[in-house]
């Protein structure tokens, strides 16, 4: 029986596999929360933390909150819900249970 993919999944792995993206989140989720800090950390650009970031926000693992003193800082922390929701998809997908047995009836296993 053949299980099919949940197109989700590869959306994440597309939206995590970009290495800047999955660097910024990680700092995100140790706490480091703010724009400039976000870049001085990485030692990224303005423009590179705000285009990566912006893909963040916009699938919801990321949540962005302007500084309501000084709307050029923005404060990014972690939607919980968005993170269980990606926990729940990768181990589903990566559970060690799911391995079976080769099964190939071709070349020279073929009986």
């Amino acid at each position: 029986m053949e299980q099919k993919i949940n197109p989700s999944l590869a959306n994440w792995l597309k939206i995590l596999g970009e290495p800047n993206r999955l660097l910024l989140l990680n700092q995100i989720i140790e706490g480091i929360c703010c724009n400039c800090e976000l870049g001085e950390s990485l030692s990224l650009s303005p423009n590179l933390i705000s285009h990566h970031m912006s893909v963040l926000n916009e699938s919801g693992i990321v949540k962005a909150e302007r500084d309501k003193d000084d709307a050029r800082w923005i404060h990014y922390s972690i939607d919980i819900d968005v993170m269980k929701e990606v926990n729940t998809l990768f181990n589903a997908f990566f559970d060690e249970g799911r391995i079976q047995p080769n099964k190939s009836e071709c070349g020279p296993r073929k009986s």
